[in-house]
């Protein structure tokens, strides 16, 4: 359990390293958004293969359609609930500071919500492979860098720097919980309840891929956008193919 949340922390580590290069380097909005696209073409691949995938291997199709329809379902409708609180564009280079509580705690439940499913996923693979997927990692990694990366400077004006990475680091513990939950609640013997588990997360996943990550990327990206997603996508791809 504890290797599973030192993975979980690792991929939750990524929002730490964004908000510190952030404040650092202010890079452009056209820059943080390929940095998005290149995340979720790692998504897109993690989604594939090493969930969908392996959720149909250990389930089949009504495992498969079950959880993604629940996983999709259930973001949705809170996804819904946190862009009320000032979290819309939570990965966007556009993250503005509109109410200072209720953005601010938009932005926290926001992130949390998108990690969540992210970091089971990491304690599910350490659990069903007796070694963590280094794609799930990456992909989770690679997907936090541009959600903090975004939103620091902004956040940093409104609440201050040293309480915006007290937050990543905060939200960086739930990863590693999340993780460790993913790894201590289910039993190895249970291969339909892991695969319940899988497509959960990637209807999840997909659902902040559209509403989140895509949408923001390709307004700033610009014709790149598509490139930078299928070199993120093969970057991936070409992790599962090593493992």
């Amino acid at each position: 359990m504890l290797e599973a949340a030192g993975w979980g922390a690792a991929g939750g580590a990524a929002l730490l390293i964004g908000a510190v290069a952030g404040l650092v380097f202010h890079l452009t909005s056209k820059t943080v958004s390929l940095i998005t696209a290149f995340g979720a073409g790692v998504l897109i691949s993690a989604v594939t293969f090493e969930l969908t995938a392996d959720a149909y291997e250990g389930g089949g199709a009504d495992a498969v359609a079950i959880g993604l329809g629940l996983g999709a379902l259930i973001y949705s409708v809170v996804n819904a609930a946190v862009h009320k609180r000032g979290g819309r564009n939570r990965k966007s280079p556009e993250w503005e500071h509109g109410n200072e509580d209720e953005s601010a705690s938009g932005l926290v439940v926001g992130s949390v919500l998108d990690g969540i499913p992210e970091s089971v996923v990491i304690g599910v693979s350490l659990l069903e492979q007796g070694k963590v997927s280094g794609a799930v990692v990456a992909a989770v990694f690679l997907s936090n860098v541009p959600e903090s990366l975004a939103a620091s400077p902004g956040l940093s004006k409104q609440i201050g720097a040293r309480r915006m990475l007290l937050m990543w680091t905060a939200i960086m513990l739930v990863a590693a919980a999340s993780a460790a939950l993913g790894y201590g609640v289910l039993s190895p013997d249970s291969a339909y309840t892991i695969a319940l588990v899988q497509s959960f997360a990637a209807g999840a996943v997909i659902c902040m891929l559209a509403d989140e990550m895509f949408a923001k990327a390709i307004k700033h990206g610009g014709q790149w956008t598509g490139l930078v997603t299928v070199l993120g996508f093969a970057v991936a791809f070409l992790l599962t193919t090593l493992e």
